[in-house]
């Protein structure tokens, strides 16, 4: 309240019923007390700034107009944070898995998108996240979604529990493609002495290709 408000100036109440600001003799505990808050502020503020964030606000009087100096070099003027909004809405709403994205991959790019949305003052509920986290993932995790939502409504899931079932999917997935190209390799070498040297390598090279995707 003190960055956003301006710090706390001790006021008194003359006879004629004017407020005017306390003389330094006049402030008694309580003033003394409130106006430590004005420090405090003003400490952790500054302890928090590098220093070429320091030279930007060093002419500024007050924490308030230190804030306010930060939050437009930052966040920039209403319109410049209005088209920020715009751009990320519409990153958020265009938001696709690729198919080269692992899961976690996948989620820490969707949360920077909605984190920064959030410090911009537009937030999501989480089952608004959790209704979007489905309709962008690949086609080849349909099974598992329909799963999920046959199993339990989405009202009545958690976010970390719809990413958890999602990981878990994967990494058996993972499995089970490294299984196929294990015993694909078996069965390389088991009849390997009826293909020649070119049709091996090519074989060789899809396995490693699959592998290696799935990995």
């Amino acid at each position: 309240m003190i960055i956003e408000n301006g710090p706390y100036i001790p006021v008194r109440i003359t006879e004629d019923g004017n407020t005017i600001p306390k003389k330094p003799h006049e402030f008694d505990s309580n003033d003394y007390r409130k106006m430590e808050k004005n420090a405090r502020a003003k400490q952790l503020l500054y302890f928090g700034l590098r220093p070429d964030e320091y030279t930007r606000i060093s002419e500024c009087e007050s924490i308030k107009e230190v804030w306010n100096a930060l939050r437009v070099a930052h966040e920039g003027t209403n319109q410049v944070k209005q088209s920020r909004i715009e751009l990320l809405m519409r990153k958020y709403a265009l938001f696709e898995m690729t198919d080269k994205e692992t899961m976690m991959d996948m989620y820490t790019r969707f949360t920077r998108i909605t984190n920064e949305l959030k410090s911009l003052g537009k937030s999501f509920t989480t089952e608004q996240l959790i209704r979007k986290i489905p309709r962008f993932l690949l086609q080849s995790w349909g099974t598992q979604v329909t799963a999920i939502q046959e199993a339990k409504k989405m009202d009545e899931i958690s976010l970390d529990e719809l990413i958890g079932n999602l990981k878990t999917y994967e990494l058996r997935k993972n499995s089970k493609v490294k299984k196929d190209g294990d015993l694909a390799l078996k069965a390389l070498e088991s009849e390997g002495s009826d293909l020649d040297d070119e049709e091996i390598a090519m074989i060789a090279r899809r396995v490693t290709k699959l592998l290696i995707k799935a990995g």
